[in-house]
């Protein structure tokens, strides 16, 4: 047991230091970003597009924050504006597909995917489900309510202070990253040491070959169910080295979870909004499995016609 701990522990501070290489910088280029014309000039450029979805202007703050930041940031804003209970069903929607696009995006390409289908799966599911809902959704026209929950303004001013903040802001990712990944590293070693994550790589086959991926692929999609795109990224990286998950099978994970992922945290990090998650959960869920079910279909056959058309060559 203190042997799989300890391999554990190395196996998750090489992950920490293989991600917080991607996440340092990037968290903290984004965080000096909030302190310059880019964020507002980017805002102002989306503004006029935030109608197609039944939005007002000021609803392109918080779309684009949780964007280039996380939702927490998105969160923050909203508990600033004047919006319907509508409106904020929609933001909430959209950003549960596409948030922390930068960091999140890199470390897809980490795991193996290309940069091209993470950003289309998720921006793609974002818009998508914006459009669907301001047709579809008659009512929610009653000012949202948002409970308990008092918005924070804090403004620091000079650029030695926005450093130093922009500096702690990234730091403190690095931090939860660690907190999250080492003695997560360390159960997951000591749960295959046991043979453990044998058994429920088998409780989750039927799951993963209705979804078109090989069973080596669970604890990559469990992971990243559980912990999201980031935190479960050291463990979704682990599996892919060690499990032998091809590059296909990874996709087809990753396209799922860019519906459906961290579920706990993104769903219930809404719920100070005064919307009604478990609807916001299960639409989440079933696109997940559509969309995946129609890629691994699409896939499938592009695989068929590419061997028959080796068999006619030969």
């Amino acid at each position: 047991m203190l042997h799989s701990a300890k391999a554990g522990f190395f196996v998750g501070l090489r992950t920490i230091w293989a991600l917080g290489k991607i996440i340092f910088p990037v968290a903290l280029i984004v965080a000096l970003l909030q302190h310059t014309p880019v964020l507002p000039w980017v805002i102002q450029l989306v503004t006029p597009l935030m109608g197609i979805f039944g939005l007002s202007g000021d609803a392109a703050i918080p779309l684009v924050l949780g964007n280039f930041l996380n939702l927490y940031a998105a969160i923050g804003a909203m508990l600033t504006i004047d919006l319907t209970v509508k409106e904020v069903f929609i933001i909430a929607m959209m950003l549960s597909f596409s948030h922390n696009m930068i960091v999140e995006s890199t470390v897809a390409i980490k795991v193996g995917v290309k940069l091209w289908i993470a950003l289309t799966a998720r921006i793609g599911l974002a818009i998508l489900s914006g459009l669907v809902i301001n047709l579809v959704w008659q009512g929610g026209s009653e000012r949202a309510q948002y409970g308990l929950v008092v918005a924070k303004e804090e403004t620091v001013n000079g650029w030695l202070p926005i450093l130093i903040e922009a500096f702690q802001t990234a730091m403190l990712g690095i931090v939860q990253l660690a907190m999250i990944v080492l003695p997560l590293m360390i159960a997951i070693q000591i749960l295959k040491d046991l043979k453990w994550l044998q058994v429920f790589s088998k409780w989750m086959a039927p799951v993963t070959k209705t979804l078109g991926m090989k069973e080596n692929t669970s604890t990559t999609l469990a992971a990243g169910l559980i912990f999201g795109l980031a935190y479960g990224a050291g463990v979704m990286i682990q599996a892919v080295k060690e499990d032998g998950v091809s590059k296909k099978d990874v996709t087809i994970a990753f396209i799922f979870l860019s519906a459906c992922h961290a579920v706990v945290e993104d769903t219930l990090i809404f719920i100070p909004l005064g919307i009604p998650v478990l609807p916001l959960l299960l639409i989440r869920l079933a696109l997940a499995v559509v969309l995946t079910y129609v890629v691994t279909k699409i896939w499938k056959n592009a695989e068929f016609s590419k061997r028959k058309e080796a068999v006619y060559e030969h």
